[in-house]
């Protein structure tokens, strides 16, 4: 069986790992913070003291980090997991970072004989503990298929969708559905209410149509109770659509309601809701409008 490391224990990340834990795969874990590492620890996972150490030990090593820069560093730092990597380890990224990163990354590793595969994910804290993610893959399809055991423990569907860095770019393009959806699930909460009707009831009688999706089946219910907690946190989302841009601009195509998109989670950290649900997009709406939702 694959001896696994995971790094970046976070609100997803925890219970990806958990999850593979789960389905009896020898795990070995390294994260910033301490409490997360514990609670595995309890549950049947070693810990090691760096990036190197994990990669050292392992088959597979994964990572679920913040952003960009945090993705190179535990990989190409002097500890690092380039540093320790070895012929036949694969690298799989489970966070949303640039394509051009993960591409860079993974020639990288192939200089050592390791393989990369960007696998960033989608279906929140909910999908993460229920392992009912969708993952997103590039990279080496005979390396895909070594890990899929392990992909499998942690999500409902794995697609290949191409060489290094095509995982990242489906993301971006998952990450600018998300980012439309709520934005106009915000919209027409605020509207209806504002035109004086239940906006509840206007929920009930348009998911049934064509308006129906993941973000209206889930999103509003939490709304309604007062519940902006994350699930996805907001900057993570800003960060996502920035990337974006950047990716877009790198190749010359125009996002225009993605950037109208990107202003409106950009207010949300301005307006210091950051770590609130991406959801939560709506106290921007409701701030320009006047009003807020009725609870």
């Amino acid at each position: 069986m694959l001896k696994v490391g995971y790094i970046g224990l976070g609100l997803m990340g925890k219970s990806i790992a958990r999850n593979i834990l789960k389905a009896g795969f020898p795990l070995v874990v390294h994260n910033r913070s301490r409490a997360a590492v514990d609670e595995l620890v309890a549950e049947g996972a070693q810990v090691a003291a760096s990036p190197a150490e994990v990669a050292h030990q392992v088959d597979v090593v994964f990572t679920n980090l913040p952003d960009t820069p945090d993705v190179e560093k535990v990989v190409l730092a002097e500890d690092g997991i380039l540093s320790a990597a070895h012929r036949g380890l694969v690298y799989v990224d489970n966070s949303t970072i640039k394509p051009a990163a993960a591409r860079a990354i993974a020639a990288r590793l192939a200089d050592k004989g390791a393989f990369a595969l960007d696998a960033p994910v989608s279906g929140g804290d909910i999908g993460a503990r229920n392992a009912t993610l969708a993952i997103m893959v590039g990279g080496d399809a005979g390396a895909l298929k070594k890990v899929m055991p392990v992909l499998l423990a942690t999500g409902k569907t794995v697609t290949h969708v191409g060489e290094a860095g095509a995982g990242q770019v489906a993301k971006a393009a998952n990450q600018i559905m998300v980012a439309a959806q709520m934005v106009a699930m915000g919209e027409l909460l605020v509207f209806s209410q504002k035109s004086g009707v239940d906006p509840r009831k206007v929920v009930e009688a348009i998911k049934g149509g064509a308006a129906q999706c993941w973000t209206l089946d889930v999103k509003p219910p939490r709304l309604f109770e007062g519940n902006r907690t994350p699930g996805f946190k907001a900057y993570m989302q800003a960060k996502d659509l920035n990337i974006i841009l950047e990716t877009a601009r790198e190749y010359g195509v125009p996002l225009p309601g993605t950037a109208e998109n990107a202003q409106l989670f950009n207010a949300m950290l301005q307006m210091g809701m950051g770590e609130l649900d991406n959801s939560a997009v709506i106290g921007v709406i409701e701030a320009l409008a006047g009003i807020k939702l009725d609870v």
